[in-house]
């Protein structure tokens, strides 16, 4: 979608759209995304909201928008706004261990689906941004690009975004020599050197490309470098 296309959009009105299409009576959406798939350390996380339209007030998700198109003060303000407007939240975190354990996809895919189970089916339709959890009973269908698309969606993101980036900066203080609070775990050139000077520590997903290696070169480190305003 380019900018001209994001700034006609209308993200409740999709997901409104998207409701009469699944049934005339629908009036509840849920939208789950995740935050941290690309991090070098710290959890995956994610976020399911419920949105109901029949009760939903005017303006009341103005601006919600995938995560990685706002601001910070734009996230932290929505958030507020977001946790007031929902029906129902639902925030899951994957540890760094897990994710080693699991695979990152595999962690991921369960991961949404927990958040979408902690709602106790109080929604009519769930969409998911970008995966097919392959779970009937969730009513859930795969939407790519949806936190760009569906309201539902890019509240999921927010909350995802907002929650993980809290916790990574509240362990900066357990683990400072990394730099936690500036980049939240992604692989930046910062957190990068950091992981040349001091190796890997709990935090960290031992099992991506490079993490666990105490050899490694940050000239050899691997990979593009990743913004903390990335999902």
């Amino acid at each position: 979608m380019t900018p001209a296309q994001r700034r006609r959009w209308d993200p409740v009105r999709f997901d409104r759209r998207r409701l009469q299409e699944f049934s005339p009576d629908a009036t509840a959406v849920a939208g789950a995304d995740e935050a941290g798939r690309g991090c070098l350390a710290g959890p995956l996380v994610t976020a399911a909201v419920v949105v109901r339209y029949d009760h939903l007030p005017p303006r009341a998700l103005a601006g919600v928008d995938d995560s990685k198109m706002l601001t910070l003060r734009a996230r932290e303000e929505l958030y507020g706004r977001i946790l007031a407007a929902a029906e129902r939240v639902s925030v899951v975190a994957v540890s760094a261990s897990t994710i080693d354990r699991t695979g990152l996809h595999r962690a991921n895919l369960q991961a949404l689906a927990q958040a979408l189970a902690g709602l106790e089916g109080d929604y009519d339709l769930a969409l998911v941004d970008g995966f097919d959890l392959c779970r009937p009973d969730l009513r859930a269908q795969a939407l790519v690009g949806g936190d760009g698309k569906s309201a539902a969606i890019g509240a999921a993101s927010i909350v995802a975004k907002v929650t993980r980036d809290r916790l990574m900066r509240a362990l900066d203080a357990d683990h400072p020599e990394y730099g936690f609070a500036a980049h939240v775990g992604y692989g930046t050139r910062q957190h990068w050197q950091a992981l040349r000077i001091h190796g890997p520590c709990a935090l960290h997903r031992r099992s991506f490309t490079g993490v666990d290696d105490s050899q490694l070169s940050f000239d050899d480190a691997p990979g593009e470098e990743w913004s903390p305003a990335e999902g």
